[in-house]
């Protein structure tokens, strides 16, 4: 099903974009031959426009339907120069004017800004694997429309999930509007069979001592509940007396009188100053599997950053551990400073990442090699073959 669509000036066929020609040959740097990528071991760091570079990665079969995870953090149509000053060599000082060497761009806006996501769009969906999952980070100025453009690309039935990310601590900014500490990151898959592997989180203190106020003599953190449930049981064990007490009326026992016993030599009952039995449930059973993960995650932007988009590296490992494997193929097509490589690497997976900026390339590179000592390929685009 695809539902609503958005219709604006320029939108191309969808045919029309997949059967675009000309893509062009990419060659890696320092070398003068044109290379279709033959290598088995995928580890490509690209330099060029992504609309061409996904293009020419369709042209591999090593690529085209066989990458598992993409995660993009692409422009947010902000109208906004991004900038950057100081030496690759230490700490970036980031900007949004254009004093300094230009980051990044994020001018496109309209119909521009549609057009030029659903072309790439379109383009990861068709080097997915059918089992592949794609995360777009965004705005949320541009979000709703995004997502209508996924919607029509993946199907209303490839929709995930939306995370709100919680990107900073509150602001206090002069401004008719309640402070902005939120992203998103919109979850779909390319087919039914999606890989997901269900993360366990680990609850805070705070949320143990909240959960289970009190402590037993040995120093154990427990809480209790009730032993009775709503609802009366006539006939059965669970509405029969037990220690000369029923449940109370309109009530039933949660276990028979054998198993209320049986909790009770264990130390697993506690017993009110009024004789009110309730059971116990300590943190240290209860919790030791963690929390299922929700749909609200913090995960606030590095205080110092090498470049402006770049995002909290356990978010990035989060994500591709959650919809990939060991030894799967991992794709940026946005790729920054280099984050989600540098994820991908350091859990074991194959990556490919891209970006068009000369000076995202370089804080890659250097991350990639001083925080994961990886060894890769580095590609740019063959301005012959164009």
């Amino acid at each position: 099903m695809r539902g609503v669509v958005l219709s604006y000036p320029g939108k191309r066929d969808i045919s029309a974009i997949l059967s675009e020609p000309s893509a062009p040959l990419l060659r890696e740097v320092g070398e003068r031959r044109a290379d279709l990528f033959t290598h088995q071991d995928i580890r490509w760091l690209i330099l060029g426009d992504n609309a061409k570079v996904l293009r020419a990665l369709r042209l591999n079969p090593q690529i085209k339907g066989k990458v598992r995870l993409v995660y993009i953090d692409p422009p947010y149509a902000t109208g906004q120069v991004f900038t950057y000053s100081g030496s690759l060599s230490k700490q970036a000082t980031i900007s949004r004017s254009r004093n300094g060497r230009i980051a990044y761009l994020d001018t496109l806006k309209g119909p521009e800004y549609l057009e030029f996501m659903r072309e790439r769009l379109i383009l990861i969906h068709d080097l997915l694997s059918n089992d592949g999952t794609i995360y777009v980070h965004i705005g949320i100025q541009v979000a709703p429309y995004v997502r209508i453009l996924l919607n029509e690309i993946f199907g209303e039935e490839g929709f995930i999930s939306e995370i709100t990310r919680v990107k900073s601590n509150p602001k206090n900014f002069s401004r008719r509007a309640p402070g902005n500490v939120k992203d998103v990151i919109l979850i779909y898959a390319k087919g039914p069979d999606y890989i997901w592997n269900e993360p366990h989180i680990p609850f805070t203190e705070e949320e143990v001592r909240r959960l289970f106020p009190k402590v037993d003599e040995e120093g154990r953190r427990y809480t209790t509940t009730p032993l009775h449930a709503p609802g009366e049981t006539i006939n059965g064990p669970t509405g029969m007396l037990w220690r000369g007490m029923s449940p109370p009326p309109g009530r039933h026992w949660r276990y028979p009188p054998e198993e209320l016993e049986r909790l009770d030599k264990l130390g697993l009952i506690e017993w009110s100053s009024t004789g009110n039995p309730r059971k116990k449930l300590y943190a240290d059973y209860h919790l030791k599997k963690g929390k299922k993960l929700q749909d609200i995650w913090e995960f606030k932007d590095p205080p110092y950053v090498l470049y402006p988009t770049q995002k909290d590296l356990e978010l990035l490992k989060l994500i591709v551990s959650l919809s990939s494997q060991p030894g799967d193929l991992v794709l940026d097509a946005f790729c920054g400073s280099g984050t989600t490589l540098l994820a991908a690497h350091l859990l074991g997976r194959q990556w490919i990442g891209i970006d068009n900026s000369p000076e995202a390339i370089q804080v890659a590179q250097r991350r990639l090699e001083e925080e994961a000592q990886a060894s890769f390929k580095v590609y740019c685009i063959d301005e012959r073959s164009t």
